[in-house]
């Protein structure tokens, strides 16, 4: 991965941690979907090699993944 690409993710993680810290008035749920849609955008992008299009479709899967992990939990 090139110098540049690197900078850019390190820098897009960190933007995304800091705003993370916003989540103080979110649910458990809002908060599951924003964190799994930040680990899975950065692990897309890793396993892409930066690809626009990995990082994006694994901020998706993310997003989904953490939307649903405690649904079963409020029964």
């Amino acid at each position: 991965m090139s110098t540049l690409k690197r900078i850019s993710l390190t820098t897009a993680t960190l933007a995304l941690a800091l705003s993370l810290t916003a989540c103080a008035g979110m649910s458990n749920r809002d908060r599951n979907t924003s964190i799994g849609a930040g680990i899975g955008a950065v692990g897309g992008a890793v396993l892409t090699g930066g690809s626009s299009v990995g990082t994006v479709g694994g901020a998706a899967v993310g997003a989904v993944i953490g939307n649903q992990l405690d649904k079963d939990k409020k029964r």
